[in-house]
């Protein structure tokens, strides 16, 4: 099998799809792969394994988070309306939209990411230059984007940061999504692309672009809206970072296991700078950076190879401390004096009545420079 930095989360999952696809006798949309219940199966998985071609196959929990939000959205999906997710940047909004494509059409990657170089364009589509000067306007010059191949084949369509993309590229959505037709005025004859079935859009946006490129009222009629909020359990957080770098660490090839103690004061650092609280009531003056849980996988799994490939028996906590100061302050040096006043406080505090890792977490306070 070839191998993939970040493989798509239908090659990712190959197999749980394929047993849910295979057992799958639920009632289903039509052209969709997976019934809505299979599809909230292989998000939020199963207790239950699945047995196909003699193989036991379990159904992993993917998406850590509100279910009911899940399940809303399937049933979305289902219907005629688009899906907007929106949340603060790191709040698995991406993650979640590759999930339900995936397993709703079989396919993550048809995906437009709104830049403010999108153009209409990139978004329906565009020509073959040489093919439309020999043989004009037809069908085969025509080169596809995203929004047709979504259309032509009743497949799902992403939409990536939406309300970073021009307002005037945004509203070349709406007769699309309102009469489900594609309008392509240089083709004389079949100028129309009418959408089969399956086909929909799933758009994300950043509560943190609010203003951006507002989208307008007539866009967001046609889109239901669900709010992706951050992890506010520590101990779900833990789990969340355990997980991810597990699997990343796998794929990346390091044999060295997740040291729980680390992820835990991790996930209770990121928790009490988000709240802006720690857990003895303890005020904080919360960063103008986005502390997010897809943040802390990261700031872990850096700790991790750096043991790892600098051949360290131990996850360094100097190293930890100082990842979290590049992420913590990536966006203002004013956030420095921010977590200092949090290691000066609440960690302080902690290495005093809990001790263990936590004194040792304090004492690398002198990396935050």
């Amino acid at each position: 099998m070839e191998k993939y930095i970040k493989p798509p989360v239908e090659i990712r999952y190959e197999r749980e799809l394929t047993a849910l696809k295979a057992t799958d006798t639920a009632r289903r949309p039509e052209n969709w792969q997976l019934s809505p219940k299979s599809v909230r199966t292989f998000i939020l998985g199963s207790p239950k394994p699945l047995t196909y071609n003699g193989e036991t196959i379990h159904i992993t929990k993917k998406f850590f988070g509100n279910d009911a939000l899940v399940e809303r959205c399937i049933i979305t999906l289902a219907g005629n309306r688009g899906l907007m997710l929106v949340g603060e940047p790191g709040t698995a909004k991406t993650m979640l939209s590759e999930l339900l494509s995936a397993a709703i059409s079989g396919i993550s990657t048809n995906t437009i990411q709104g830049t403010a170089g999108t153009t209409e364009d990139m978004i329906k589509y565009s020509w073959n230059y040489a093919l439309l000067l020999a043989k004009g306007p037809v069908k085969e010059a025509l080169v596809p984007s995203p929004l047709y191949v979504g259309m032509s084949q009743g497949k799902i369509t992403r939409f990536e940061e939406i309300t970073r993309t021009p307002a005037e590229i945004q509203d070349s959505l709406i007769s699309v999504m309102s009469d489900k037709v594609l309008n392509i005025p240089e083709l004389e004859e079949n100028g129309l692309l009418f959408a089969k079935p399956g086909f929909n859009i799933i758009g994300t946006a950043n509560t943190r672009d609010k203003g951006v490129n507002e989208m307008s009222s007539a866009l967001k009629r046609r889109f239901n809206f669900e709010t992706v909020t951050p992890v506010r359990d520590v101990s779900l957080e833990k789990e969340i970072i355990i997980k991810e770098v597990e699997q990343i660490a796998l794929e990346n090839h390091i044999d060295m296991p997740v040291d729980t103690d680390v992820a835990e004061l991790l996930a209770a650092t990121y928790h009490e700078l988000r709240e802006g609280i720690s857990e003895s009531g303890i005020k904080i003056d919360k960063p103008a950076a986005v502390m997010s849980t897809a943040e802390a996988v990261s700031v872990y799994y850096q700790t991790l190879a750096n043991a790892w490939y600098y051949e360290e028996d131990v996850q360094n906590l100097s190293n930890l401390t100082q990842n979290i100061c590049n992420a913590v302050c990536k966006d203002s040096r004013e956030d420095l004096e921010k977590l200092k006043g949090y290691f000066h406080t609440v960690v302080k505090e902690k290495s005093e009545k809990v001790g263990g890792i936590w004194k040792k977490f304090y004492e690398t306070k002198k990396y935050l420079r």
